[in-house]
């Protein structure tokens, strides 16, 4: 499924910044639209809170669902790429059986034109864990990640330390910002899009990063989480 990024209207590229470069020529990318940092952070904080308090009830079931069906923790944390290529540890409802990160090379490979259908029949995801996945519910604990300024509401999602050599140098501009709970990528096919629609994807948002289209991405969300678009 291709992914036609959305037009949220004109960014400015005023400013330049360099990113890594990994070739001769030096690789350019506008900087940031501007934003209030300490606005975004605040509204993030707020928001992550009073939605983990509402939350909390639902974290139960989940967390009684997950023990009693499979061995293993109820969370499940990795590191991955934050803002800056600084790594974090990311959060989730576990929905794979122990030992799934010593199995992901095996099944799932590099990122090709086949890489949605290994997605979909991965052996390693419990039967609990495709209601979750289904409903994106597995990704409710990052929120704790909000409060903790590792990640932001809307942002590029974050990428394994291992997948950074598959990034061309200007890719590397999706680390300017805090990677996201939700972002351009999750509304516009999510694990159906190849690995270059979907690093397009974070460059676009990058250049229209904005208030308006944080808030055009989250309606979008509510959307594609109810329809399962790409959610496996």
């Amino acid at each position: 499924m291709s992914a036609t990024p959305l037009e949220f209207g004109a960014s400015s590229t005023s400013a330049l910044v360099e990113v890594p470069a990994q070739r001769a020529a030096p690789v350019t990318w506008p900087r940031l639209r501007k934003i209030d940092p300490v606005a975004r952070r605040a509204g993030d904080a707020l928001i992550a809170g009073f939605l983990l308090f509402l939350m909390i009830p639902v974290f139960v079931l989940i967390a009684m669902a997950i023990k009693l069906t499979s061995r293993g923790p109820v969370f499940y944390s990795q590191m991955r790429v934050g803002r800056g290529g600084q790594l974090f540890p990311f959060i989730k409802f576990r929905t794979m059986i122990p030992g799934a990160d010593t199995m992901r090379a095996d099944i799932l490979g590099t990122p090709d034109e086949d890489m949605p259908e290994r997605y979909r029949q991965d052996p390693r995801i419990t039967a609990v864990g495709r209601v979750l996945r289904r409903w994106s519910a597995d990704e409710l604990p990052q929120l704790l990640n909000v409060l903790r300024g590792e990640m932001s509401l809307v942002g590029p999602r974050p990428i394994l330390p291992e997948e950074l050599p598959l990034l061309d140098a200007r890719h590397h501009a999706r680390h300017q910002c805090r990677p996201g709970l939700t972002g351009l990528w999750q509304v516009s096919g999510r694990k159906e899009t190849s690995w270059q629609e979907r690093m397009e994807l974070d460059l676009h948002y990058v250049r229209q990063q904005s208030f308006g289209t944080d808030f055009t991405i989250v309606r979008r969300t509510v959307r594609v989480v109810v329809r399962g678009n790409g959610a496996y």
